[in-house]
């Protein structure tokens, strides 16, 4: 889910190999999915010569164990193919330059096995963010290959977040969805879902963004792709898919989020598009940002942004920190690279330093109680209310956004005519090593 900047304005997933050289090796050893198993080979001794043969016992043949294979369309929960409770370790990349040490150093490797010690199930157990990664994984898998122009958007949303239930195995606050799915296209560039009555449809034409998320005991995987149906616009997901890998490159312990936004479009801004014969730049949305994440809130706090900045800019100089977890997102347009909001709005999230404030209205405070109970500080949308049995709600929940307990999330939008496209990874910085822990052979 994506950050503004502040303005006025089939089957399991195998690990990816590491995309530098020979990374670390991981404290964790990862489990493989459930399949077959091989038979044991008979050990009878041959009789020695002279002796009268005797009938061979025949040992008992061990049974096979039937593989686990995803459904279509995915309803298998990962937790069957991962039974010990280890998922996957995303793809490792090693840390650059002053923090190149990490790799080999053996106190940072102690550190990280003291981290791993607790086999508690909770936001700072590697496990809830892989197996999270590993939904999505799956999910995304189906999805890729079942959108067609043609679907409403509403058939889309409800496939991706029907699967992420089930293949999570949904738990109130222990795991689900987490945060509305996000269906924006061609000139929208985030935070479009469809409300209720929404009849729109994919058109063939069309520059899709789906962008989706799914936690593990509120630890939040954050991932988005960009699809469409003919190739004008192939240059633009290049150039967006190419300046996201160039963060994820970047990003460090250390690492000044000034310096990481420069590289990022750098390399967005070094493509082009041709659009009816005439050649159009790509650039960076200058007003969207990648963002931290923290248990239960997908906006933690800090910002990566996808531009330079000024070097006398507050977050130009905030650096990443060991241990943090990032979202780092691209957007690239063919227009002004600027958004403003535009639309019905359909996201929303409780502020998790919301004021106490007396609420009058009766209905507010029902709305409050439910959103409190169901979804704490996760984003969700009206068609999530709706899903719950709520019902005219759309007045409480204004008064709600107004009083600043309830933050709205409108539709971002560049100029109509224009383009735009997104990709997005989690990222965990780990003591050794650099995580990425949504990557999937796709992207």
């Amino acid at each position: 889910m994506t950050a503004v900047e502040a303005t006025n304005g089939t089957a399991a997933s195998v690990e990816v190999p590491a995309a530098t050289s020979t990374p670390p090796a991981d404290p964790v050893a990862t489990s493989k999915p459930e399949g077959d198993e091989e038979e044991d080979d008979d050990n009878d001794e041959t009789p020695a010569a002279g002796t009268d043969k005797k009938k061979k016992k025949k040992k008992p043949k061990s049974k096979k164990k039937k593989a686990v294979v995803q459904s279509e369309p995915p309803t298998v929960p990962v937790s069957q193919f991962y039974k010990d409770g280890n998922y996957p370790v995303g793809e490792i990349q090693e840390y650059l330059n002053d923090n190149a040490f990490r790799t080999t150093s053996e106190e940072m490797r102690a550190k990280e096995r003291e981290y791993l010690l607790d086999d508690t199930p909770g936001a700072f157990n590697y496990n809830s963010i892989r197996r999270a990664a590993e939904v999505h994984r799956q999910v995304r898998t189906y999805a890729r290959k079942t959108i067609k122009p043609g679907m409403t958007m509403t058939e889309i949303a409800e496939m991706i977040e029907n699967g992420t239930r089930t293949l999570v195995e949904e738990n109130g606050m222990l795991s689900g969805i987490g945060f509305p799915t996000g269906l924006s296209r061609n000139h929208v560039a985030a935070h479009y879902t469809p409300n209720a009555g929404d009849t729109s449809v994919l058109g063939a034409s069309d520059v899709l963004k789906v962008d989706f998320g799914i936690h593990v005991h509120g630890r939040i995987v954050d991932s988005a792709f960009t699809m469409n149906w003919e190739p004008t616009y192939d240059n633009l997901l290049l150039a967006v898919k190419d300046a996201t890998n160039t963060g994820i490159r970047e990003a460090g312990i250390d690492v000044r989020m000034g310096d990481i936004g420069a590289a990022i479009q750098e390399t967005m801004e070094s493509y082009e598009v041709e659009v009816n014969g005439k050649v159009l730049p790509v650039k960076s949305i200058k007003n969207l940002t990648g963002h931290s994440i923290n248990p239960y809130i997908i906006h933690g706090g800090k910002s990566v942004p996808i531009c330079s900045q000024p070097e006398d800019k507050e977050e130009y100089n905030t650096k990443m920190e060991e241990g943090e977890y990032f979202a780092i997102e691209t957007f690239g347009s063919t227009g002004n690279g600027w958004v403003r909001d535009e639309g019905a709005c359909s996201h929303y999230a409780k502020n998790y330093d919301a004021p106490r404030i007396p609420l009058s209205m009766a209905s507010s405070k029902k709305l409050l109680n439910t959103i409190n109970k169901q979804f704490g500080t996760l984003p969700f949308c009206r068609r999530y209310l709706d899903r719950i049995g709520e019902s005219s709600y759309l007045y409480a929940l204004k008064d709600l956004v107004d009083k600043d307990i309830v933050q709205a999330y409108p539709p971002l939008a560049d100029i109509e005519g224009s383009q735009t496209a997104q990709y997005e990874h989690t990222i965990l910085l780990r003591p050794t090593c650099k995580e990425v822990v949504s990557r999937g052979d796709d992207y």
